[in-house]
């Protein structure tokens, strides 16, 4: 492109010798002559000639080496809490208990006819009872499907064990919760009207769970132990026993 400017230039000044003149600065540069404006024909074709000519292309240099990696940015808040898990599946029934302590044992009869021995040292007290029928609010519970009831203190029409023998007893009751509704249920062993044992099951995205608890407790002659309800609802289970009430003598007096 250069070496075209070079050789057009001195044409365009000796064609047009009477309409131009030049001045040489550092470079050839050529003053046109005001007073007539239109260029001659000799340099129009020398103009069209040189815009003929083809851009000089370029060559795209090598890919260059990549940058240095950027610092980590900030660490992020973290992110909600998941929902809870499945329940699990009921585990490993545990190993077998220890053997209890021998039980109190009764007076003999005296061999020359005295007095018998007292029936209490032999007293055989104990009950086991299922809910079939299900409660709500604040109600004693009534454990209507008896399975065991030695002695016959436990009384199915209104839920309570009554005491006829003074001395240290064992009570445990488990009871299902019937949810779902978003609800709890609180459930609590009694002797006498006061509270003794509390045990609570809430409903936390399930249908069902327990409320459990057990007590050793004295009682005297008279003393009434029951389970109720205070507040949400039982589940009965017909006769699948899910929730039971049961109690022993440990010893008497």
């Amino acid at each position: 492109m250069v070496l075209a400017l070079i050789i057009a230039i001195p044409l365009l000044v000796q064609t047009s010798k009477t309409d131009a003149h030049y001045e040489m600065m550092g470079t050839c540069r050529m003053i046109c002559d005001p007073y007539n404006p239109k260029p001659s024909a000799t340099a129009l074709e020398v103009m069209q000639d040189l815009s003929a000519i083809p851009s000089p292309t370029f060559v795209q240099g090598t890919k260059g080496e990549p940058g240095r990696p950027g610092k980590p940015g900030p660490r992020g808040p973290p992110g909600e809490p998941g929902p809870p898990g499945p329940r699990g599946p009921p585990g490993n029934r545990g190993d077998l208990g220890k053997t209890g302590y021998p039980g109190v044992v009764g007076t003999a009869r005296s061999e020359t006819g005295g007095e018998p021995g007292s029936a209490v040292g032999g007293s055989k007290i104990a009950f086991y009872v299922g809910l079939k029928n299900p409660h709500e609010g604040y109600e004693v519970l009534r454990f209507d499907d008896i399975i065991t009831n030695l002695g016959n203190h436990y009384d199915p029409r209104t839920g309570k064990f009554t005491c006829q023998v003074s001395g240290m007893y064992y009570f445990t009751y488990h009871v299902l919760m019937r949810g779902g509704d978003g609800t709890s249920m609180w459930a609590d062993l009694c002797k006498n009207g006061q509270v003794r044992a509390s045990a609570i099951a809430q409903d936390a995205d399930q249908n069902y769970d327990y409320a459990s608890n057990s007590v050793v407790l004295h009682l005297d002659s008279g003393d009434e132990i029951y389970v109720k309800l205070d507040g949400g609802k039982a589940h009965g289970g017909n006769n699948n026993k899910y929730s039971t009430f049961s109690g022993f003598l440990l010893y008497p007096d």
